[in-house]
C-alpha cells in the first residue's frame, strides 16, 4: 500500500470519529472526571497493585515470589514514551545497550546485554520466539515492529535457555502486543511527526512520519484486532560527513506493518487465539565505513518482508493449565548492493523460515508448589544467492526438539525456590543439558527480599554458520553460564523501591572466524561481570523520580561497544489531572570500537568518548479517555556524539503527534 494512502486514511479516520469522541465523553459522570487516565496508576497505592510477571515461570506469578528482578513496561509507560522506537524504549532499561538507538533509524542495531551480542538475547511476541533463520547470528531485527502495536514489554536478565532454549544467554525480551478491549467495537488512530537531522545540519522540516489505526472488539465468544501503520523517515545519511561541509545523500526507511488476532472463547476453559502479521522494510544504506571516504553511495538498497502466523490454544482445568503456543514466520531479504572495487551493483538475497511449536502444562500440586513442564519443537531453513555463492533450502536445515521441566515452590514464611532442567536435542550436534537454580527470600517482617540464581544457557550455530560457503558443519553450541545475586526493597511508605544485581557471567564455545575463512568453535572463557540497580521515588503526589545505574566490566574479546559506565534518571511530573510531563537524562560511558581501514587494510581499534542526553516529552489529554496529543524533544543539548565510528547520531529533534481512541 502506499505509504501516502496510509497516511491519508489515518487523518480521515481521526477526523470522522472526533465528533463521536466528543459526544461520547460529554455524558462522562461526574466523578469519573475527578480522575484521568493519565493520573490512574498514580492514583492507585503502590501496595494495592498486585503486579504479576511471567517470564521466569512463563505462568503469571506475584512479583514477591519471583526470584528475579524483572523489568516490566506497561502499556501506561509507552504512553509517556509516546514517538520513539522500541529500540529507544529499551535502551533507557538498565542493564541494556541497544547501539544504534540514537542513529538513523535504517541502521542495523546492536543488542548489548550483560557482555553479550545480538545471538545470544531472545526476543518474544506474544510468548513465541521470533528470529531470522538466514541470519549469520539467529537474531531478530527489531526494526521490523513499530511501538504502536505493543502493549507491554518485560525484560528478564541472565540465562534463561532452560525455560526459553537457544539464544537466552543473557536475557529474555518479552514483548506482548496489544489485543482486543471488552466493547463491541472500539479503536483508535494516531498521527506524529518530526524533524530528523544531526547536530550539524539542524534541518527544521519534517522528515519522520508515523501513523496507523486499529479496530478492535468482543463480541459473545469471539474477539478481534486488527491494525495498520506506516512509518517513513529521510533527512539523514548513515555515514557520518568527514566535515559539515560535505554533504552525503540521505538515506530513507520505509516500513508498513498489518496486524490481525482473532480469537474464540470455546468454553469456559478453553480459549483459542489465531495471528498473523505481514510487515516490509524499505531501507537506503551506505557502504560499511573504512575510512576512505568512498562508503556514501545512492545505489545501495535493501527489502525485507516478513510473513507470521500461528495460534495459541489455553486450556485451564482445576489443578492447572496447559498452552500450546505455535508459529510459522517466513523472513526475505534482498539488497542492491554496490560492489567498491567493480563500481558494479550486485544483487543479494537471503530467505528463511521458521516453525515453533511449544506446549507446556503448569499442574499445582498445591498453593505453594506447581510444576511446569513442556516440550518445544523449533525447524529452521533458508537458501541465499549472492555473488560470492548460493545456498539451498533442501540441505540447509535443522531442527530441535527439546524437553523440559521447571518447579516453583513458594512457601508461608518467604522462601521461594525455581528450578529446573531442559534437554537439547539438535538433528546436527546432538544433545546437551541445561538448568537453572533461583531461591529467593522475602522477609515478612521487614521490606526486603533478596535472590540468588545459578543458570546456564546456550547458543546453537546458525544455519549460515553450519551450511554456508564459510561454514562448518562440526560447529556445537556456544555455551553459557550466569550467576547473579541480589535484593529488592520497599522504604517510606513504598514512596522509594530500590533494587540491586550483582553479576558474572563466562561464555565459553564461542563462534568465531578461523584464518582458513572457516566458522570455528573458540577455545577459552570469556568473563564479563557488573552491578545493575535502580531507584524509584515519589518525591510528592505528583512527582516521582526513577534513576538506574548499570556497570559492566568484560574481557578485552568481548570489548566492543559495550560502556563501562551508564546512566538513566528521570522526573515524572503530573502536572494537572490530564497533562504529563517528562524529562530524562542519559549518560553513556566510553567504548571502545574497531573497523577495517581500507588505507592501511588493517583492523583498527578505536576509543569512542562518553556522551550525555537530555530528552523531554509533554502529553495532554484534550478530550479525556478520547483526544491526546504529545511533544517531544530529544537531544536537546544538540551533543555531537558517536555511536559507532564512522556513522552518522541524531542532533535536536523535536516531534508532535496526536492519538485519537473511539
Amino acid at each position: 500500500m502506499n505509504n501516502k494512502i496510509v497516511r491519508i486514511s489515518a487523518l480521515f479516520v481521526l477526523m470522522t470519529v472526533c465528533a463521536f469522541a466528543q459526544k461520547k465523553n460529554s455524558s462522562t459522570s461526574g466523578i469519573e472526571k475527578k480522575i484521568s487516565l493519565v493520573n490512574l496508576v498514580s492514583a492507585i497505592p503502590l501496595e494495592k497493585l498486585e503486579e504479576v510477571v511471567i517470564s521466569d515461570s512463563k505462568f503469571a506469578l506475584p512479583r514477591e515470589k519471583s526470584g528475579k528482578v524483572i523489568v516490566k513496561i506497561t502499556s501506561e509507560d509507552l504512553k509517556k514514551r509516546s514517538g520513539q522506537s522500541i529500540a529507544a524504549i529499551l535502551n533507557s532499561v538498565v542493564g541494556i545497550e541497544i547501539n544504534g538507538s540514537h542513529s538513523v533509524i535504517g541502521k542495523n542495531l546492536g543488542y548489548y546485554i550483560r557482555g553479550g551480542k545480538n545471538n545470544q538475547l531472545l526476543i518474544l511476541v506474544d510468548g513465541i520466539p521470533v528470529t531470522d533463520a538466514s541470519g549469520i547470528s539467529l537474531e531478530y531485527d527489531l526494526r521490523l515492529l513499530p511501538a504502536d502495536e505493543v502493549e507491554s514489554i518485560e525484560i528478564m536478565k541472565g540465562a534463561s535457555s532452560t525455560l526459553y532454549g537457544t539464544g537466552a544467554a543473557t536475557g529474555v525480551i518479552s514483548i506482548t502486543l496489544k489485543k482486543s478491549g471488552s466493547k463491541i467495537i472500539q479503536g483508535n488512530a494516531y498521527l506524529n511527526m518530526g524533524t530528523n537531522s544531526t547536530s550539524a545540519t539542524k534541518k527544521t522540516n519534517a522528515q519522520d512520519f508515523n501513523q496507523g489505526f486499529s479496530v478492535n472488539g468482543n463480541v459473545k465468544k469471539i474477539n478481534y484486532f486488527a491494525s495498520l501503520n506506516s512509518t517513513e523517515t529521510n533527512g539523514m545519511s548513515q555515514i557520518a560527513p568527514p566535515v559539515s561541509t560535505v554533504f552525503y545523500d540521505e538515506d530513507r526507511f520505509s516500513r508498513i506493518n498489518y496486524l490481525t488476532k482473532l480469537g474464540y472463547q470455546a468454553t469456559d476453559k478453553l480459549i483459542l487465539d489465531f495471528f498473523g502479521n505481514y510487515d516490509k522494510i524499505n531501507n537506503d544504506y551506505d557502504g560499511i565505513y573504512d575510512n576512505t571516504g568512498t562508503n556514501d553511495t545512492n545505489l545501495n538498497h535493501s527489502d525485507t518482508e516478513q510473513f507470521r502466523f500461528g495460534f495459541i490454544t489455553k486450556y485451564k482445568y482445576n489443578n492447572g493449565q496447559f498452552i500450546l503456543n505455535s508459529s510459522f514466520n517466513k523472513i526475505s531479504r534482498s539488497y542492491n548492493d554496490l560492489e567498491s572495487y567493480s563500481g558494479t551493483v550486485s544483487l543479494l538475497q537471503y530467505d528463511s523460515r521458521s516453525v515453533n511449536v511449544d506446549g507446556y502444562n503448569k499442574y499445582e500440586f498445591s498453593k505453594s508448589l506447581f510444576l511446569v513442564t513442556g516440550a518445544q519443537y523449533q525447524f529452521f531453513d533458508m537458501s541465499s544467492a549472492t555473488p560470492y555463492g548460493k545456498i539451498v533450502k533442501e540441505s540447509t536445515k535443522f531442527n530441535m526438539i527439546d524437553p523440559y521441566v521447571t518447579a516453583v515452590f513458594s512457601s508461608g514464611f518467604g522462601l521461594n525456590l525455581n528450578a529446573g532442567a531442559r534437554l537439547n536435542v539438535h538433528s546436527e550436534y546432538g544433545c546437551q543439558m541445561v538448568y537453572n537454580l533461583n531461591p529467593s527470600f522475602d522477609f515478612k517482617s521487614i521490606p526486603l527480599k533478596v535472590l540468588a540464581s545459578y543458570s546456564t544457557a546456550f547458543v546453537t550455530p546458525s544455519l549460515y554458520q553450519l551450511y554456508s560457503e564459510y561454514g562448518n558443519n562440526t560447529l556445537t553450541p556456544e555455551k553459557n553460564s550466569t550467576i547473579e545475586a541480589g535484593f529488592e526493597t520497599r522504604l517510606f511508605n513504598n514512596k522509594l523501591l530500590w533494587n540491586a544485581v550483582g553479576f558474572y557471567r563466562e561464555q565459553s564455545n564461542f563462534i568465531g572466524f578461523s584464518s582458513a575463512y572457516k566458522y570455528t568453535n573458540i577455545d577459552g572463557t570469556n568473563k564479563a561481570k557488573g552491578i545493575e540497580t535502580e531507584i524509584s521515588f515519589s518525591l510528592s503526589k505528583n512527582i516521582r523520580w526513577n534513576s538506574n545505574y548499570t556497570f559492566t566490566q568484560v574481557d578485552e574479546a568481548l570489548d566492543r561497544l559495550i560502556p563501562k559506565h551508564k546512566i538513566n534518571s528521570s522526573l515524572d511530573f503530573q502536572l494537572k489531572n490530564n497533562a504529563f510531563f517528562n524529562i530524562h537524562y542519559q549518560y553513556v560511558g566510553s567504548r571502545n570500537d574497531s573497523f577495517y581501514d581500507g588505507n592501511s587494510y588493517t583492523k583498527k581499534t578505536v576509543a569512542l568518548g562518553s556522551y550525555q542526553l537530555v530528552n523531554a516529552t509533554l502529553r495532554y489529554e484534550v478530550v479525556k479517555n478520547r483526544l491526546s496529543v504529545f511533544g517531544a524533544a530529544t537531544n536537546i543539548l544538540n551533543a555531537n556524539f558517536v555511536e559507532n565510528v564512522g556513522y552518522s547520531t541524531l542532533g535536536r529533534n523535536f516531534k508532535l503527534g496526536l492519538t485519537l481512541n473511539f
